[in-house]
């Protein structure tokens, strides 16, 4: 598991290199602050961040941790202290943590918390994908729908009709039927425009 530690203090990053290095990780790179945590994730890609909730500087460890996120690089584990509660519930809420971790670190805790939050990011990505495509099947789907309606209107057939020309018009030109369903759209658009 490739890693990427940020943490403003170099004693804890020394010391959650050698855990991590000592489980077979490999630590891809370090970092002080947020700023530096985004831009080290975009070039070396991670496969996860390890980092602290807070850090000196224009972005603390909660807002890189989003950034990484919307950017879909790679999850994120927090580490916190045990006084900082209310960060870890404002974390919990925030899309992109998928675990953390309560200073001082216990060693045995550090490999679970990184292989849980690879294995929730990975399901996070196919939530995802598959939420993107049923967004365009249901898109298309639409269009269809529409198309099928200004068939039926203008050359008053039924549904099936009109949804049996969109599929004969899709085999005669070999396109798919959303292509069909656009121009059927867009040619009526035209005709009420004239």
């Amino acid at each position: 598991m490739r890693v990427l530690i940020v943490d403003d203090e170099p004693i804890i990053r020394m010391d959650l290199k050698e855990i991590l290095e000592e489980k077979g990780c490999i630590i891809i790179g370090e970092a002080s602050d947020g700023e530096t945590a985004v831009h080290l994730s975009r070039s070396m890609k991670p496969d996860v961040v390890l980092m602290d909730i807070k850090m000196p500087g224009k972005m603390d460890g909660l807002q890189a941790a989003k950034r990484i996120t919307e950017e879909e690089i790679c999850p994120t584990v927090l580490l916190t202290a045990y006084n900082q509660q209310e960060l870890v519930k404002e974390a919990a809420s925030t899309v992109g943590i998928f675990a953390y971790l309560v200073k001082p670190i216990k060693e045995e805790d550090v490999l679970p918390a990184l292989n849980l939050a690879v294995a929730k990011w990975k399901n996070y990505k196919e939530i995802k994908k598959e939420n993107r495509l049923l967004k365009t099947k249901l898109k298309n789907r639409k269009l269809i729908e529409i198309a099928k309606g200004i068939l039926m209107e203008k050359y008053n057939i039924s549904e099936r009709d009109a949804y049996r020309r969109i599929q004969k018009l899709s085999m005669d030109y070999r396109t798919d039927m959303v292509k069909i369903a656009k121009d059927i759209i867009v040619s009526d658009k035209l005709n009420k425009m004239i």
